[in-house]
């Protein structure tokens, strides 16, 4: 790893560390119902909404009734957003007449954003009018993100209770989540991402004159669309010259900030945060980054406030931590590398150059082989499917640990909620593995770990790797998914297993090179992300319900101390293993494989 890549990472934790921490305070008053210092305004609107919705914000929810209003609101969001995109012709605030969206396209993106997934099969800008991309797109970025952090708090509540049968009012921590985090930390962010750059406007796409003509050749074609062949059945072309450029325009800052925040990743452009109006500066860039991270850190210190020992945050976000820093290393590392065939080629010394620095195919210069690594780690260890960068251009171990981190199953640091309440999954699992060995009972924070806890357990833990991995299978066997893989051999089957990956555990970050905006690919990933967001999080409810019933252990000389290097070590093991073996033969086949393809030249 290069001294500069070195410096970068360490700046970026350092910064997230000290931003973190104190958002951990207010995160924890969000989560035990206190007022929020400042913020007394935003109390009364909380209370008018809770009026007008009618309902009672003390009355707590057993885990059924909160697992049956999550599903009803996030199923009525998705209806909406479905809704909005298949009669979006005919409504305002489209300048451009885009038209409705196809039946399997807006099915796939309405899953997609009320998931927190945010896989785009389409390109924003030249398929959602300015109205879908406000009304329902962005604000199912807040609304998906609210929910994940409302599984968080009622899986929290769960070990901190005493003999309780609530775990919480769903609707409380959802309205608070918003109010209170994700719109005022939203609003600053995309003031900053203006002062950047980003767009933020109504206005019509604008033509703007090219400083050097281009010229290109393109098939010519006749009234009816279809290309022209002459006497000998060859393609008829024709040469253009443009001298103007059509720019896209909209409001993308309001969208950007919450996009990253709320571990989203749906861009308003198709090039996401690769494109000048996202992502225009390497501040930008590097805001972006930490914003991503900023709310699942947080929530490591309000879970440590919340169950009363700040250590047991500290030890989740020391695991998250170090993980995090090993896979990206290797990213950086591998980035760094040049291609063995550019090298090679002599005859081009422009392009060998460029490589002596790092594997630039398909980054941004404006960010370099650092900027574009660590962004690519950091997106795909959250559940945020913004890319500054086409991983499918990555070496092939490069691109391989970004679909690691995403088969990881979003817990080094994850998504909003999603990444701790899957981390504590997996701690679940380790003092369960711990217990075997030494022939106690686990416990983890004063519950005991039983039959029922660990058959909850393991579906959640389960579900996405059996998405991933049966669906991976069907695409590569089916004509349907076949059609789709543009690329040959270990490279192809990559890009379907990534897909999959980002769909069921909802990164929603693409390898690029497949084309996935048909039937199949939109109906497949649909369910991927439907069953690989809530078959977890309704498993985790139940253990939040079971944990909350169970009366709390005062720890004792035998009990096993959960917060130490032991513990940690122990939970990294858990993850690595437990998270990743499943994975490893299609990595072989795909990534592992290929890489020994090219140095093997």
């Amino acid at each position: 790893m290069t001294m500069q890549s070195f410096i970068l990472l360490a700046v970026f934790l350092a910064v997230l560390l000290a931003l973190a921490y104190p958002l951990g305070i207010v995160l924890t008053r969000i989560g035990d119902g206190s007022a929020i210092p400042g913020l007394g305004w935003i109390a009364k609107v909380e209370k008018l909404l809770y009026r007008a919705a009618g309902i009672a914000p003390d009355e707590g929810m057993s885990w059924k009734s909160y697992a049956i209003a999550l599903l009803l609101f996030n199923g009525l969001g998705t209806l909406a957003v479905y809704a909005l995109q298949r009669v979006q012709a005919w409504l305002p605030l489209n300048p451009h007449s885009m038209a409705n969206i196809g039946a399997d396209s807006a099915f796939n993106t309405a899953v997609s954003f009320v998931s927190n997934t945010n896989w785009q099969g389409y390109s924003g800008e030249q398929a959602m009018s300015y109205l879908t991309q406000m009304l329902v797109l962005t604000g199912q970025n807040f609304f998906s993100a609210a929910t994940g952090m409302a599984v968080a708090y009622a899986l929290i509540r769960g070990f901190a209770s005493r003999s309780a049968q609530s775990i919480g009012n769903f609707w409380v921590d959802v309205t608070r989540s918003t109010l209170y985090v994700l719109l005022p930390l939203s609003l600053v962010f995309a003031v900053f991402l203006m002062g950047q750059g980003v767009i933020q406007n109504f206005s019509a796409y604008k033509d703007v004159s090219l400083i050097d003509a281009v010229t290109y050749t393109q098939p010519k074609v006749g009234a009816d669309g279809q290309p022209l062949k002459d006497a000998k059945g060859v393609a008829v072309t024709e040469t253009l010259t443009a001298t103007t450029q059509n720019i896209a325009m909209g409001p993308v800052a309001s969208q950007e900030a919450i996009k990253m925040l709320g571990t989203n990743g749906g861009g308003f452009f198709n090039a996401n945060s690769a494109h000048p109006f996202e992502n225009p500066t390497p501040l930008s860039n590097f805001a972006q980054m930490i914003s991503i991270f900023l709310i699942p850190a947080g929530l490591c210190f309000a879970f440590g406030r919340m169950v009363g020992d700040r250590r047991q945050g500290w030890a989740v976000l020391a695991a998250m931590t170090l993980l995090f820093v090993v896979t990206t290393s290797v990213v950086l590392v591998a980035e760094q590398q040049a291609h063995p065939a550019l090298l090679a080629m002599n005859v081009d010394q422009h392009a060998s150059a460029l490589q002596s620095g790092g594997n630039m195919e398909g980054k941004e210069t404006r960010f370099g082989v650092s900027g574009s690594a660590l962004f690519a780690a950091v997106t795909t260890a959250a559940s945020c499917g913004a890319v500054n960068s086409m991983h499918d251009s990555f070496m092939p171990i490069g691109g391989m640990m970004p679909m690691l981190l995403i088969q990881f199953g979003e817990v080094i640091f994850g998504g909003v909620g999603s990444g701790l309440y899957g981390m504590l999954v997996f701690a679940i699992m380790a003092v369960f593995i711990s217990g075997l060995m030494i022939g106690r009972t686990p416990e983890y924070l004063g519950k005991k770990i039983q039959a029922y806890e660990m058959k909850m357990t393991s579906i959640a833990i389960l579900v996405t790797p059996t998405l991933v991995l049966a669906g991976t299978a069907i695409a590569v066997m089916v004509g349907a998914g076949k059609a789709g893989i543009l690329n040959p051999g270990a490279h192809g089957f990559s890009e379907v297993l990534y897909a999959f990956s980002s769909a069921a555990n909802n990164n929603g970050s693409a390898f690029a090179g497949l084309s996935a905006n048909t039937p199949f690919y939109n109906v497949a990933l649909a369910v991927a992300m439907w069953f690989g967001r809530f078959a977890m999080i309704v498993p985790i409810l139940a253990i939040a319900g079971s944990l909350a019933a169970k009366k709390r252990l005062e720890a004792n000389a035998g009990t096993m101390p959960t917060h130490g290097p032991m513990f940690v070590g122990l939970l990294i093991g858990v993850v690595a293993l437990v998270g990743v073996l499943n994975y490893v033969p299609a990595l072989a086949l795909g990534p592992v494989v290929e890489q020994l393809q090219v140095f093997a030249k």
